[in-house]
């Protein structure tokens, strides 16, 4: 990317608003078209959405045109009724996902996933509470992302080469992808592009997901230092900056920064 195209650093007095100009720019309904939260955006039941934004989110590393067709592949496989598929279907309909790849994710490991989930369901209206800890005042990024790998532990559901594709926070992982989940299903639908669709989680407890484009951006605008690999403590770093003008939602800072990555390559 051009770094030209960074017009203010972080510091500077206008560093905030033009922040806020990109952040309005590119949190339109247009930024569905091309991006995977388009696969989720095709459901309308509360439960479908969880599963199809899950997959869709896990999916995301490589090409984002692969990642949405590997992601509708996936629900095409359910007959785009996934949370009908997870509660109804027997042993011998689980043959859906025999062939499926993506990148390192094979049918194995969607099934470990899938039989995380039908556990999940089977016992509970939402993938939210997944997520939820007793203490719902003190919530935060980092308990709850620890807290979702253990049930998903203790489903027993998972080969050990699956484990990669749940993203431990303990050792350090940025979680991008589940960082990025929790803020499709719990950011407020108003400019229609997230769900809004979780409301027990706070909002404002939110942080952006991390990934190349957005650290290369952040590295550009002075928000975060240049380094080799980032790990969680970066993720936290960055939304302490971005919440120093008391913003209470300082996940939309990240189309900005996605959005200028994006576009200006």
């Amino acid at each position: 990317m051009d770094a030209r195209a960074i017009k203010y650093r972080f510091g500077d007095a206008e560093f905030f608003d033009w922040l806020d100009e990109l952040a309005d720019r590119y949190e339109r309904p247009e930024f569905i078209q091309n991006d995977p939260i388009q696969v989720p955006h095709r459901f309308s039941k509360k439960q479908d959405v969880e599963i199809a934004g899950f997959f869709a989110s896990l999916f995301a590393w490589g090409q984002r045109k692969t990642i949405i067709n590997k992601a509708n592949e996936l629900m095409k496989r359910m007959d785009d009724a996934p949370y009908d598929f997870l509660l109804n279907s027997n042993d011998e309909e689980w043959a859906v996902f025999r062939g499926f790849v993506h990148r390192t994710l094979n049918e194995d490991d969607v099934m470990g996933l899938m039989g995380f989930l039908k556990n999940w369901y089977s016992q509970h209206e939402s993938l939210e509470s997944a997520f939820l800890m007793d203490d719902k005042v003190n919530w935060s990024m980092q308990n709850a992302l620890k807290l979702f790998r253990n049930r998903v532990k203790s489903s027993d559901c998972l080969l050990a080469r699956t484990w990669k594709h749940v993203p431990s926070v303990e050792s350090g992982s940025t979680c991008k992808r589940l960082v990025m989940y929790l803020r499709w299903m719990v950011r407020s639908a108003e400019r229609g592009v997230d769900f809004g669709i979780w409301r027990e989680i706070p909002a404002n407890g939110l942080l952006l997901p991390l990934d190349v484009h957005v650290s290369r951006v952040a590295v550009e605008m002075d928000l975060l230092k240049q380094k080799n690999g980032y790990r969680w403590g970066d993720v936290e770093e960055l939304g302490d900056r971005l919440s120093e003008r008391g913003c209470t939602d300082v996940v939309k800072y990240d189309f900005a920064l996605f959005g200028l990555a994006v576009n200006l390559g």
